[in-house]
């Protein structure tokens, strides 16, 4: 009987055992938004083996851990960490954080298929956990090109058929990016259709709506409408409001949000605490300009009547749209052709080109750089208002939008530093504007819900022990839009899947991050 009860995980230290890990006298706050507790957690392996008064329990390591606060694992619901996981796996800039876990195939852009991308972190074994969704515009672009056109029915059947194997593969839904092409060619019945498949193996919907400006709510009502009609948890990702016209209108996109909820649609939103966006300068041009490719739009502005509508787009974009109405409020983050641009607006490029710094200048510029393959920028154009009344909303998480960086390269959009810590530090210490317990649940307990991360999120004996000792009243983001380049500060120690990689605030060298499958429930 002793053996039996020896070989139950939640049972172990009734064998005597001494644990690996006993982390004492930690303040718990363990991801569900109740009121943090004092106790000791315990890990033995991968996983946490007990949680409570363990004064009398023995272990391999023992951390007093008297004034930190000790939380699950941040997760990040949206990143874009894939590409920098594969150059740094150490993910110093996340780790710093107390992210443990990334969600990425974001915005309608993923590998297809996946397994070979999830075998190969399996190899790397980065130090973050990497879990990724099924990108719709990756998909239609393998059945259709960019081609600016409904599919066929065979067509559409080839990309159900796409998702289906996806979600096989262990992908947690379908991301769509209805701003982006091809993804803003698809009718919302074409998406429908593919979120029906992602339904019947228990994903969930996640999007870059179609409109952040002045369609924001009827790209609300669109989000909602495929969580709706699809049969399954939808979500606005990054949610904001780009455009001064358009300040004020999370009052309206969160009301339509509650109706839906009210009547059993599961929606819920993530969001990052800055006032700037980040995407490419592509984000400038309009869409139909865009079909077919490089060298489409290479034709197009060479017709003066074509170039002219599509600068007219531009100046309109940055008078009313990302720009913010003035051109510095466009700035280069990196440019593959120029690594020089990074950190330029197109307010500074137009100056070095001898030119008054207008809208048509910065118009003509930005054509340019699209034309010798684009850039990522930052866009200032958001309102402090809308941030908060997002961030505070009860179903929003916290998410990143960012992935990983590590310092000299370009001029990146501070939430890659510091998105999880500026939440804790700013919006809760300083601001007040959420109690800690609930912000720790934004970023641990309800993504892990929403993605069925069962065995993560929350500080409980049989759970995977990734966690983060922190310091309540030091945690702060140090990255800014002049200087993104500066870890937080303020994270203690990281675990990952019981792998410590951070200790005492340094980086351990240890990774301990694996690649996750949300299992299939075909019904």
């Amino acid at each position: 009987m002793r053996i039996a009860l020896c070989l139950g995980l939640l049972l172990l230290p009734l064998c005597g055992q001494p644990y690996d890990l006993l982390i004492r006298n930690a303040r718990v706050i363990d991801g569900t938004g109740a009121p943090w507790f004092r106790a000791d957690v315990a890990l033995r392996g991968d996983r946490i083996a007990a949680v409570g008064r363990l004064e009398e329990s023995s272990a391999r390591q023992v951390l007093d851990a008297r004034g930190l606060a000790l939380a699950p694992g941040f997760i990040d619901a949206h990143s874009h960490a894939l590409a920098g996981l594969r150059r740094h796996p150490d993910a110093e800039n996340l780790i710093r954080q107390g992210v443990t876990t990334v969600m990425e195939g974001q915005d309608g852009s993923s590998p297809i298929p996946l397994r070979g991308v999830l075998e190969e972190m399996e190899r790397l074994r980065p130090a973050v956990n990497i879990g990724f969704f099924a990108g719709h515009g990756s998909i239609r672009s393998k059945v259709m090109n960019t081609e600016m056109r409904p599919p066929t029915a065979e067509e559409l059947e080839q990309m159900k058929a796409l998702v289906r194997e996806a979600m096989q593969d262990g992908a947690f839904g379908l991301s769509t990016g209805l701003f982006y092409v091809p993804g803003n060619y698809a009718a919302t019945e074409e998406v429908i259709a593919l979120a029906r498949v992602a339904a019947a193996f228990g994903g969930m919907h996640i999007s870059h709506m179609r409109d952040e400006t002045a369609g924001v709510l009827a790209s609300v009502a669109e989000t909602i409408r495929i969580g709706e009609e699809g049969g399954l948890p939808t979500q606005v990702t990054h949610h904001k409001i780009i455009g001064k016209a358009n300040w004020g209108r999370s009052e309206e996109t969160l009301r339509l949000v509650d109706e839906a909820r009210a009547r059993g649609v599961d929606v819920t939103l993530d969001a990052y605490p800055y006032t700037a966006s980040s995407t490419g300068t592509a984000a400038l041009f309009p869409q139909w300009a865009l079909a077919g490719g490089a060298q489409a739009l290479a034709e197009r502005l060479s017709a003066p009547e074509t170039r002219a509508r599509i600068k007219a787009e531009i100046v309109r974009r940055i008078l009313e749209d990302r720009g913010g109405g003035d051109p510095a409020n466009v700035v280069l983050a990196s440019c593959r052709f120029d690594p020089a641009l990074a950190g330029k607006s197109l307010a500074d490029l137009a100056r070095a080109r001898g030119l008054e710094p207008a809208p048509e200048a910065a118009a003509e510029i930005a054509i340019d750089i699209q034309r010798r393959g684009g850039c990522s920028a930052v866009y200032h154009a958001i309102s402090e208002q809308d941030v908060e009344r997002i961030l505070r909303y009860r179903w929003t998480m916290i998410a990143s939008d960012g992935g990983v960086v590590a310092p000299g390269e370009g001029a990146p959009h501070p939430r890659n530093y510091g998105t999880f810590a500026r939440v804790l530090g700013h919006y809760v210490r300083r601001r007040k504007l959420l109690p800690l317990e609930e912000a720790v649940w934004k970023m641990t307990g309800l993504p892990a819900q929403r993605l069925g991360l069962w065995d993560r999120g929350l500080i409980r004996p049989g759970m995977q022990a990734d966690l983060v000792l922190f310091d309540p009243a030091r945690i702060a983001d140090r990255a800014t839009f002049q200087q993104p380049h500066q870890y937080a500060e303020g994270v203690a120690a990281v675990w990952v899947n019981g792998v410590e990689t951070l200790r005492e605030g340094k980086m351990t060298g240890l990774r301990g991050g694996r690649a996750l499958r949300r299992a299939a429930q075909a019904r």
